[in-house]
Formats: C-alpha cells, sequence, structure tokens
C-alpha cells in the first residue's frame, strides 16, 4: 500500500465510535466462526477489502500475511489490496462489496445494502460480516497513525496526515480502550441496535 493513499483519516471521535462498535460486534463474528457459516478466508477477504479503502499500510502486511496462510493465492492478494475484485470468489463477493460499503460510508451502511446482504447471507452470517469490517476498522484507524510515523521517520510521509495526529492517536487509542468497552457493554445491556443504517 503506497502512503498518501485512501480517505481522509478518523478523527478521534471516530476512532472512539468505531471502538464501541468493533466490540459490540466482534461476538457476532466469533458466533459465525463457530457454526462454520463465515469460512476464514472470507474473513480475510472482508479485511483486506476495508484495509484497501482505509489505505493502512500496516493491516495490509499483517492481513496479506493471514491471508496466505488460509490457503488465498498471492495474486488475489495482491489484487484485492490494488481494489481489484476480479479474482474474488462468487460466494465470498456479497460480504466483499459490503465491506467496501462499510468502510467507503465510515460505516454509515444504506439499508439497500444491509436488507441485500442479510437476505443473501442470512442473519448470523451478515452480522458476523459486519463484525470482521468492524474488527479490521480498529486495527486500520489505530494502525494507519503508526504506520504513518514509522513512514515519516524514513522520510516517506503520509500526505494525508501530520504528526501531531500520529502521536494524538498513538498516545490515546490504548486510553480510549477502556471507556469503549464499558460503552459498548452498557449499549448492549440497553439493547441499542448493532445498526442503523441510512436512507441513502
Amino acid at each position: 500500500m503506497q502512503t498518501g493513499m485512501g480517505h481522509r483519516l478518523y478523527s478521534l471521535g471516530e476512532i472512539y465510535v468505531i471502538l464501541v462498535d468493533g466490540m459490540r460486534t466482534m461476538p457476532h463474528l466469533a458466533r459465525a466462526r463457530r457454526r462454520h457459516v463465515l469460512l476464514p478466508q472470507t474473513i480475510e477477504r472482508v479485511m483486506l477489502a476495508v484495509t484497501e479503502v482505509n489505505g493502512c499500510a500496516v493491516c495490509s502486511y499483517a492481513h496479506a500475511k493471514m491471508a496466505l496462510e488460509t490457503g488465498m493465492s498471492h495474486e488475489e492478494i495482491r489484487e484485492m489490496l490494488a481494489g481489484d475484485l476480479s479474482g474474488v470468489l462468487e460466494d465470498a463477493l456479497e460480504a466483499v462489496l459490503f465491506a467496501q460499503h462499510y468502510a467507503d460510508s465510515r460505516g454509515k451502511v444504506s439499508h439497500q445494502a444491509w436488507h441485500t446482504l442479510t437476505g443473501h447471507a442470512g442473519q448470523v452470517k451478515a452480522y458476523g460480516i459486519l463484525g470482521a469490517a468492524r474488527a479490521i476498522m480498529i486495527g486500520n484507524v489505530l494502525g494507519i497513525p503508526w504506520g504513518s510515523f514509522f513512514n515519516r521517520l524514513r522520510g516517506r510521509p503520509d500526505t494525508r496526515s501530520a504528526l501531531g495526529y500520529e502521536i494524538a492517536v498513538m498516545l490515546l487509542g490504548s486510553l480510549l480502550m477502556l471507556p469503549a468497552t464499558v460503552h459498548a457493554l452498557i449499549a448492549g445491556l440497553c439493547r441499542k441496535p448493532l445498526l442503523t443504517c441510512t436512507d441513502r
């Protein structure tokens, strides 16, 4: 992944929401895996798709390795990290397209996209896909500043980023984990919806 690619970076407020949403949805990812309705390769395809949209070099490296370990080919991984989905198998394409939409909309999923996913995949698998997309969003929003900071030290700064942003997220990102975890638990106890869709 080249530096300077991907969307604008996420604010600390957005990062907090991403942490809360991710923590609330991870049990659904675990359930889908446990029931074998979501295969490891599909999960990695979702994670590569989100990472490509967000432009996280750290996650690109980590998940390329993990994708290889699930049996994905070098060629498909390379294509996905370049935004080319032509090599994605048909049974995983819907999950990948949803994941791209999730990242591209910054979590503001359209009713139509969610309805299409749940209609074809079923509730357990759809929530597992949502969980995978949200899990990698956490990795991306925390990984991008680390990657940008170390690239800055190598003389290759991310054109989207600034040193102050990188330091702030590196310092505060881990501190947000505890309140985000408590927030996620309270939201679950209050039965808040896991996903609020938009009309677009």
